[in-house]
């Protein structure tokens, strides 16, 4: 399958490539004052005024807002951007390391001598993980 690789922080999460719109470098951010904290504010991509959510906390991973690159994504709830804090990849997923029982994260895969997990973009975006608000 092939995927887009995105660091946050220390880990390596991977994107579908079918939920992938395009990435978007040090978008220009606009804080929504009122947003859920996972909210980083959210930035106009060519007329669509899209979300940006911190991937580390809708992981509960801590806060990544340090994030100079956005994955856009196309969920259920509309395109959202996904923070990452380095240039992300595209590559090729292999057979899986197995499943896991997190919400939110698919499977693990190695990368090589990486390890990164599959993320499941709707269960990240659902209106209860993110405060009930949707682009």
């Amino acid at each position: 399958m092939k995927a887009l690789l995105i660091p946050v922080g220390h880990d390596l999460h991977a994107l579908d490539m079918r939920w992938v719109r395009e990435v978007v470098a040090a978008p220009l951010i606009t804080e929504v004052p009122t947003a859920p904290s996972a909210v980083l504010g959210v930035f106009n991509l060519r007329g669509d005024i899209v979300p940006l959510f911190d991937t580390a906390a809708l992981l509960g991973l801590g806060t990544a807002t340090s994030g100079t690159f956005a994955a856009v994504v196309e969920s259920t709830t509309g395109l959202a951007g996904l923070v990452a804090t380095g240039i992300p990849e595209s590559v090729e997923l292999g057979e899986s390391m197995g499943a896991t029982e997190t919400e939110g994260i698919i499977a693990a895969y190695t990368i090589g001598t990486r390890i990164a997990t599959l993320l499941d973009v709707n269960a990240l975006l659902t209106p209860a993980r993110i405060g009930g608000w949707v682009s």
